[in-house]
């Protein structure tokens, strides 16, 4: 079974400096139909202002990734690591038993553009740690390219979750096929662009809830990202 949540359908919070769509239920978004999915919990669509960011915060017992889609994100923790994420870099935060960060944007003149996804862990009370690796485009053209994974496959990064997740860039006739095994769920979202999602047409923004099906099939792509969850099914 497909379901098909729209882009419109999300959650959406204007703080000024701030701009968020959520997929879930976060902060002062709250829908108890979306809950979550699986084991994934969070996808926010977050557009920072030049100049401004997140001021330091706390995690914990999540596995936290980010996808930069523009701009720059200057992210810098209480492990240490002070990194800036550009376009094509996948970076694993795993929250552990504490770690505190913040997440800034530092030029003036230009907005990041990210999306935040949280996965619950499938470890609690592990040491924090941190992972950012560089995913070009020419190794997500026309196929889905494997970036976090449980036993970091394929020079993935690696989060302690049941959970694969996968990027790809698709443009007209390119296709692509993802089997699912029994009992996964598998959630397609399209960062931007146009999409067909086993014969569903995706715009930007748009997601696909798979249920029992046994592959995710992209196809018919127009400017297309996309990112692809093979999820626990509890």
């Amino acid at each position: 079974m497909l379901t098909l949540r729209k882009s419109q359908e999300r959650g959406y919070a204007d703080h000024g400096w701030l701009k968020s769509f959520h997929s879930f239920s976060f902060a002062n978004y709250y829908d108890p139909q979306h809950m979550g999915f699986g084991n994934l919990r969070v996808i926010n669509e977050d557009r920072i202002a030049p100049g401004t960011g997140f001021g330091t915060h706390g995690h914990r017992d999540m596995e936290i990734i980010s996808y930069v889609l523009e701009g720059n994100l200057a992210h810098k923790d209480t492990l240490g690591n002070v990194k800036g994420i550009p376009p094509g870099d996948v970076q694993r935060m795993s929250a552990g038993t504490g770690v505190q960060h913040s997440e800034f944007n530092h030029a003036k003149d230009q907005t990041t553009h990210f999306l935040q996804i949280w996965i619950e862990p499938n470890v609690t009370g592990i040491p924090a740690s941190y992972e950012q690796k560089t995913f070009p485009d020419s190794q997500k053209r026309g196929r889905l390219r494997l970036v976090a994974s449980p036993d970091g496959a394929e020079e993935s990064v690696l989060i302690h979750a049941d959970a694969r997740v996968y990027a790809g860039l698709f443009e007209g006739n390119e296709s692509f096929s993802l089997a699912l095994a029994p009992a996964r769920k598998g959630y397609v979202h399209v960062v931007r662009g146009e999409l067909e999602v086993n014969g569903k047409r995706l715009s930007t923004g748009d997601a696909a809830m798979l249920v029992d099906e046994t592959q995710v099939s992209l196809a018919a792509g127009k400017s297309a990202e996309v990112l692809v969850f093979d999820l626990a099914g509890n």
